[in-house]
């Protein structure tokens, strides 16, 4: 049987399933990296309890999920009761049987030993949560599994405090919300974490909790920063963060933190002690007027995309703005430039207060004339029909969406608009190049994509917490076998 160490050295356990026996052995011992395996019997055609532990090289749980509960199991409820009873007599290191599957029996029958009771709830955060915990505690089983849905910050919150109980218990919060309860079990109180094959949702696999959340190095020292946004999936920061973070041999971890709102991420930033923040959509405009200290450039852009937790407050500032002009830096000055923006948003808002502060001549172009106006008013420039005039700029940013994966053969301008033009800058980073940035190449303009932009704010975010600054070239190759992987999942 395995134990953890202590509360605060969770043990990891990979979710292995397959359609046959053979199958279901192979994936079992070509595990690397965990402490224990999961082992679903509910996949398997005909599953065979002995053969799924002979030869084990790891202790193993062993679960056959029914279809009530999320599983696969299609057989009787007393053929699948009778598989579970058979691995705990027959020695499985642990066997996973559902609070609500009426084992109460069989439980005392073994004094809870090498039990794990579960529940799990793939719609929400059940409202009675704590009291369905407490009559688990009762049922004497030796570890107590709750997996439920998180949907905001203080769903994740209510799953924490049930950790500071006594007793084993495992504590996961399911979907994007949830993805701190599984790189940081100990700070849950978990006896054990699971990754693996996508099994419950936000589940990831061993490698990448392992390469790139350096699981194995994670303490109850170690520091907490992260992204939050809504959703946050999809960010590329936690690639960059991560690799700077091992490049520079800091005790620190950064993870993704999707919340339901502003208040609600910095309550649970604060339950869990995060230290550090980027900020990306819809938060940026909500945490400016909740951080206690902003820079200067802030309050001009109207967002902020970094917090650094200092004391019991919030110290907020904008490197969007830097990472913006990073790139045009290397292209000469902007004193004089014709620059027009595409879009009226908060990304708009920052690229033209950035371009005027570099002596830029600004024009705003909007589907939204309004909201155009509003920006070219903002900054001194001027709002500008939509499409752009051919020839009527020499800088063109793109702060808009469109072109971004998976509608890669979308771009906010004709292509005719870019005839004439010189630079061409889209902020979207994938794909990489945009459909705007090949059209603007084909017309024989300069490009710069948006991962330049993210790589420089990054690296100012990175340098603003920690004092040093990591190589650019790491943070742009992380990002980039970020975007691979996900090209090819």
């Amino acid at each position: 049987m395995l134990l953890p160490a202590s509360m605060t050295d969770p043990a990891l356990c990979a979710t292995v399933t397959a359609a046959t026996m053979e199958e279901l052995r192979a994936r079992r011992d070509a595990v690397k990296g965990a402490d224990l395996v999961e082992l679903r019997l509910d996949g398997i055609r005909t599953p065979d309890v002995a053969g799924a532990l002979k030869d084990r090289q790891l202790p193993v749980i062993v679960t056959c999920r029914a279809s009530w509960e999320g599983g696969q199991f299609r057989g009787s409820e007393e053929e699948r009761q009778r598989l579970l009873e058979q691995a705990l007599d027959q020695g499985a290191d642990w066997v996973d049987l559902e609070w609500q599957g009426g084992f109460g029996d069989l439980i005392a029958r073994r004094n809870g030993r090498n039990v794990v009771l579960s529940f799990h709830d793939f719609d929400g955060t059940p409202p009675d949560l704590e009291a369905r915990y407490d009559a688990m505690r009762t049922s004497g089983a030796e570890v107590v599994k709750l997996a439920v849905t998180t949907h905001t910050g203080d769903d994740l919150r209510r799953l924490r405090r049930l950790g500071s109980g006594e007793g084993l218990s495992v504590l996961i919060g399911m979907g994007q919300t949830g993805v701190p309860s599984r790189v940081l079990p100990g700070r849950f109180g978990s006896a054990w974490t699971y990754a693996g094959e996508g099994v419950a949702p936000g589940q990831m696999s061993v490698r990448r909790l392992l390469e790139r959340f350096r699981f194995r190095r994670i303490s109850d020292r170690t520091a907490v920063y992260g992204v939050a946004g809504s959703p946050v999936g999809h960010s590329l920061s936690p690639a960059m963060h991560n690799a700077g973070l091992a490049d520079q041999g800091l005790d620190a971890v950064y993870l993704p933190f999707q919340a339901a709102d502003a208040k609600d991420l910095f309550r649970l930033a604060e339950d869990l002690s995060v230290r550090g923040l980027s900020v990306t959509a819809p938060f940026k405009e909500e945490v400016l007027a909740l951080s206690a200290e902003i820079d200067p450039l802030a309050p001009q852009v109207g967002a902020v995309n970094t917090l650094r937790r200092v004391g019991d407050h919030w110290e907020a500032r904008n490197t969007d703005v830097a990472g913006f002009l990073a790139p045009l830096a290397r292209r000469g000055a902007l004193e004089g430039t014709r620059a027009t923006v595409l879009g009226a948003g908060g990304a708009a808002r920052g690229v033209a207060v950035a371009l005027v502060s570099r002596g830029a001549r600004v024009s705003v172009c909007a589907r939204r004339a309004d909201r155009a106006r509003e920006i070219a008013t903002l900054v001194g420039g001027e709002a500008a029909g939509f499409p752009p005039e051919p020839g009527s700029w020499d800088l063109l940013v793109n702060t808009t969406p469109i072109g971004t994966a998976p509608k890669i053969d979308e771009s906010p301008v004709p292509a005719s608009c870019l005839v004439g033009g010189g630079l061409v800058y889209d902020l979207i980073y994938n794909p990489d190049p945009t459909k705007l940035m090949r059209d603007a190449a084909a017309t024989g303009c300069e490009t710069i994509g948006g991962l330049d932009m993210l790589v420089a704010q990054a690296l100012d975010q990175f340098a603003w917490w920690f004092g040093v600054r990591p190589p650019a070239d790491l943070f742009h190759a992380a990002a980039k076998q970020e975007l691979f992987e996900e090209m090819s999942a």
